[in-house]
């Protein structure tokens, strides 16, 4: 393969760990000497999704999508989501029948149950159809791939996450808050359970990274907690360093980048045991899995050992996970 094209409705400036991976991916792509091209929101008019401000909704024309497959002349095509760009590229690969994969990022049928209402059932109805049309779909972990083989869906196959390991590492952090301190980074909103970490009577400091909908509301709720906003690069890492319990309460993630991260810096993590945790918490001392999050932050700064997270932080390469994705890429035309 030597030209890629891909389509997603996640990109720049959005930060989020959809566009963090496909960042990181396509750089290991030219690395390998292979031409990109993404067609992304900002190549189109848009307007805000509700509830994701920050996302726009691109409004995508046939023949704009027509045009940029054309130029470009990929040998290989996917689609990251399955959203108004998603849909146009499937539309348009299956009217030429072009074959073409996906992946599956999201747990939008959750999310869509958690702010609306909407059954889940309908949202994996149309999840399925989008993504059965696909020659391959991608998937981080096992078990989201257990979770979605119940929901149906087919041609799935395995691509996981990476860490760049010359960025997260062991350091000493340059912050001072009191100790212990428990770090969140990822979006400050509903839908990441941040909250049942923030209500938490522990002891130590819980630091915030990242930004979102709920962070006014949730500042003025718990000043005790220090917001710091997005960090990113050797800002993040400094953060990561100057943590003692990575803390992550999502219920709905299909991965968490940021745990790898921690673990890679020699932080321990303490989550729910759900999927992503499940996947990557595999190993003693490196983390604790609860259904009562004060339970798992408490018995991880009890038995975590720092060379262990390191260990197993640095399993989790981009050059593997590159390897992956291309052997589940197909041509366009068989």
């Amino acid at each position: 393969m030597k030209r890629f094209l891909l389509a997603t409705d996640a990109w720049f400036p959005q930060v989020n760990g959809v566009v963090r991976t496909w960042d990181t991916t396509l750089k290991q792509f030219h690395k390998r000497g292979i031409e990109t091209f993404v067609i992304h929101p900002q190549l189109f008019r848009g307007f805000p999704t509700p509830f994701y401000p920050e996302i726009r909704l691109a409004c995508v024309g046939s023949s704009a999508i027509t045009q940029y497959v054309g130029d470009f002349q990929p040998d290989a095509i996917h689609i990251a989501t399955e959203g108004p760009i998603g849909l146009a590229t499937r539309f348009h690969c299956t009217r030429n029948r072009y074959r073409f994969s996906t992946s599956y990022h999201t747990k939008f049928p959750e999310y869509l149950y958690q702010f609306l209402r909407i059954p889940t059932s309908w949202s994996y109805r149309y999840l399925r159809w989008f993504h059965r049309g696909a020659s391959a779909t991608c998937v981080a972990t096992p078990s989201l791939e257990k979770e979605l083989i119940a929901q149906q869906f087919t041609n799935l196959k395995r691509w996981s996450r990476g860490v760049d390991l010359d960025l997260f590492q062991p350091s000493i952090g340059p912050f001072r808050f009191p100790k212990p301190v428990l770090l969140y980074v990822g979006r400050v909103s509903i839908e990441k359970g941040i909250e049942d970490f923030l209500k938490l009577d522990i002891a130590g400091t819980k630091v915030i990274v990242g930004d979102g909908p709920a962070r006014a509301s949730l500042e003025k709720k718990y000043p005790q907690a220090v917001f710091l906003g997005y960090r990113k690069g050797k800002q993040l890492a400094e953060v990561y360093q100057s943590a003692d319990v990575f803390v992550f309460p999502s219920k709905t993630d299909t991965f968490g980048l940021v745990m790898i991260e921690a673990l890679a810096c020699g932080v321990p993590v303490a989550a729910y045991p759900v999927v992503g945790p499940i996947d990557i918490i595999t190993e003693p001392k490196i983390g604790v899995l609860h259904n009562n999050l004060h339970e798992a932050i408490q018995q991880t700064l009890a038995t975590a050992d720092r060379n262990a997270c390191i260990e197993h932080g640095r399993k989790f390469t981009w050059e593997r996970c590159t390897d992956q994705l291309l052997q589940a890429l197909v041509p366009i035309k068989s």
